[in-house]
């Protein structure tokens, strides 16, 4: 695991390092589908069908990396909320124009949910490289320090 739970004042958040941005994604994808499960639910998945597919968040050129991750981590939303479709595995690439990336699905209606995410915030938002000799200091309770060359994310969400 790559990723940790951020504790905030009434939301609820996670922070994020990898060795790459692509790996970036998939850390705090997953990360964030973690959130969401209950622990029934996380115990369920493995006895479920997995079916692949291929989702992408296209977005306008230039848009930032910080803002593609948080229309990435909308359209995994969307389609666990929509689609039924609960996103099990991923291999993600951020390209110029969004993030693109063959996954591994579920039924979402069989997955037991704890959270409810209402939205994903650009409050605190964090998507970037951190060069070697670089420490990203760590973040109470549970989140460790990080020293680069890698790649560093903050994400918050409404619950």
């Amino acid at each position: 695991m790559s990723w940790w739970i951020l504790p905030t004042t009434a939301d609820i958040g996670l922070r994020a390092y990898a060795t790459s941005a692509d790996r970036l994604i998939e850390e705090s994808t997953l990360g964030m589908q973690s959130i969401l499960l209950s622990e029934a639910g996380a115990d369920s998945l493995p006895n479920l069908k997995v079916e692949e597919g291929v989702w992408q968040a296209v977005v306008d050129e230039g848009t930032s990396s910080d803002l593609m991750l948080v229309h990435w981590l909308e359209e995994v939303l969307y389609h666990a909320e929509v689609e039924n479709r609960w996103l099990v595995a991923l291999s993600a690439m951020l390209t110029d124009t969004g993030i693109q990336a063959q996954v591994s699905f579920v039924d979402a209606e069989s997955v037991e949910r704890e959270v409810e995410i209402k939205a994903v915030t650009r409050h605190e938002l964090v998507f970037q490289e951190v060069p070697a000799g670089v420490e990203v200091p760590g973040a109470p309770p549970d989140i460790p320090s990080f020293e680069g060359p890698g790649w560093m994310a903050q994400v918050i969400f409404d619950i």
